[in-house]
This record gives C-alpha cells, sequence and structure tokens, in this order.
C-alpha cells in the first residue's frame, strides 16, 4: 500500500500555517536564510521548494545565491553576519557545498537554535528528513489515520516508538550528510535501534531479506523483489534520475505486492522533510522569542 505522503504534507502543512498565524499576531516573525554556493539547477530547484513551501506557510524567507563560490573566509563572514541578524530565526546551508568550503565546524558559525538541520550537536532541533521518516511510521502504526497528532512531538512518541519497534529489525542503508546520517541521528533520539548498512557492508542482501523496515537513502536502485520479505515496510529517501524522471532506490511497480507500506519517489519524504525545517524555523522563532 502506498503511503499517502501527499495528504500527510498537506494536514502538516495546514497545521504549520495556522501556528504561524498565531505566532504573528504575537509579534513573532519567523524568517529562513537559505545559503547557495554555485550554480547547480539541481540544488536551485530545491531552494525554489522552500520558497514556495515558505510562501504558503505564511513566514518569511531570503534566498543568499552566491553563483561565484567565495573563498572560505569570504563564506564564513558572510555566514557570521546572517546568523547575527537578530530578524533571522534560522538559517540552513543548501548542500552539497563545494570542496573548499565543507567542513566539519562550518555549522559552528550559527547559533544553535538558529541551526535547524541538527548539524551542531549542540542544536536544539532534530533533523527533518528523520522527523519526516518518523511521521510515515506513526501514520503506519497507527493504523494510517491522518490527524494532526501526526506532528512528531518527541517527549510524548519516544515510548510509543519504543513499544511499537520493540521486536522489529529496522535497516537504515545509507551514510550520506543529507540522507543516512540525519535519519540515524533521529532514530537514535527515540532511541530505536536499527542497524545501519552502506555500500562496503558485505552480505548487504541478508540485511534487506531479514527487515521488518528499510529505510533507503542512497541515490541508485538497490531494491528488487526477490531480496525483500513480503510485508515489508519500505521508506525511500534517496534521489536518481532515469532519463528525466526522478526515481527513488526501488521501483514502486515492482516492489508494490510484496511490500505492505512503502513511500513513493517524487511526493514521498521530501514534502514533508522541507515541512519539518519549517516546523523547526517556528519553534526556534518562539524559542528566540522567549531569549530576549
Amino acid at each position: 500500500m502506498k503511503v499517502p505522503c501527499v495528504e500527510i504534507a498537506h494536514l502538516l502543512k495546514k497545521v504549520l500555517k495556522e501556528r504561524a498565524g498565531r505566532l504573528k499576531k504575537k509579534g513573532v516573525h519567523p524568517k529562513l536564510t537559505t545559503f547557495l554556493a554555485g550554480d547547480s539547477k539541481e540544488q536551485f530547484s530545491f531552494v525554489s521548494i522552500k520558497k514556495k513551501v515558505a510562501g504558503e506557510i505564511g513566514v518569511k524567507f531570503e534566498f543568499v545565491h552566491l553563483k561565484k563560490i567565495p573563498p572560505f573566509v569570504e563564506f564564513v563572514n558572510l555566514l557570521r553576519d546572517k546568523a547575527q541578524d537578530p530578524t533571522i530565526t534560522g538559517i540552513i546551508i543548501q548542500q552539497p557545498l563545494p570542496a573548499h568550503l565543507h567542513t566539519a565546524t562550518i555549522y559552528n558559525f550559527i547559533p544553535p537554535e538558529k541551526e535547524l538541520e541538527r548539524h551542531r550537536d549542540k542544536s536544539p532541533h532534530l533533523p527533518p528528513l528523520g522527523l519526516a521518516v518518523l511521521t510515515v511510521l506513526k501514520y503506519i502504526f497507527q493504523k494510517g489515520k491522518a490527524s494532526k497528532n501526526l506532528v512528531i512531538a518527541p517527549q510524548e512518541d519516544t515510548s510509543f516508538f519504543k513499544q511499537v519497534f520493540k521486536h522489529k529489525k529496522i535497516v537504515l542503508v545509507g551514510r550520506g550528510l543529507t540522507g543516512g546520517i540525519p535519519i540515524g541521528k533521529t532514530l537514535s533520539e527515540f532511541k530505536i535501534n536499527f542497524i545501519n548498512i552502506n555500500s562496503r557492508t558485505s552480505n548487504k542482501e541478508q540485511y534487506y531479506r531479514e527487515a521488518d523496515i528499510i529505510v533507503t537513502a542512497v541515490g541508485k536502485k538497490i531494491l528488487t523483489p526477490d531480496v525483500i520479505k513480503q510485508g515489508v515496510i519500505l521508506i525511500n529517501a534517496g534521489l536518481r534520475k532515469e532519463g528525466n524522471r526522478l526515481k527513488g532506490d526501488y521501483d514502486e511497480s515492482e516492489i508494490k505486492n510484496t511490500a505492505s507500506y512503502y513511500t513513493e519517489t517524487p511526493k514521498g519524504i521530501g514534502p514533508l522533510d522541507v515541512l519539518y525545517l519549517y516546523k523547526n524555523l517556528l519553534d526556534a522563532a518562539e524559542m528566540q522569542k522567549r531569549s530576549r
């Protein structure tokens, strides 16, 4: 059964729009600043989606597009200046960065409360992509009910997930900066046990065959019906191109009769990921309002 991510995204967007409206009445105006270094059409399209969603929810959006890639020091100074602006309540850097700008410490120039994707351990926010995955799982294990209760709340949901996944074998495939790592961080935060495998893992097919839930974040076709068991749950966060079409880490037409639930690509996890970014932005705006 295909998970109705479009329906879930519509619900989450409505919740966020209502919340943004309430914040405005209190004088709180969330604003997201997005950095893009370089001229990648693919990355630019991702930024355009974020800008569109910002307008739909009713929050401010600023795009810092550095078409000519700057030296590291210049980039950091600009990042620091934006981070110190009190009107900006959240900052993200569109990944991947050019090699000379990418360091493990680049996010240290953003205050923790404004770092919305949890690249810093001190950030109070959970990775949006990981929250998107958990929302899909919550939908499935709440018997397919789309309600406001689907929005992930760590304090309330940790015990729910602990009980639900007590005897489930969960396999996470991939360990990339924008895929496997944030999903793994989120699962760990909720004390959910999982096995993380990657291209170097030997006998990967054995892990696939034994898994009750497989979350993929690879960007190439890795799952076919012969390597998964009947009734498995498949959630895809990977993206690949086949001609002019975007696809995930499995072909839905091939696995739909084997998986009990699966997400499609596109219109699957991606929109939920973007919406949780804005949930984090609203959380950040409230945190900063309280601290002033």
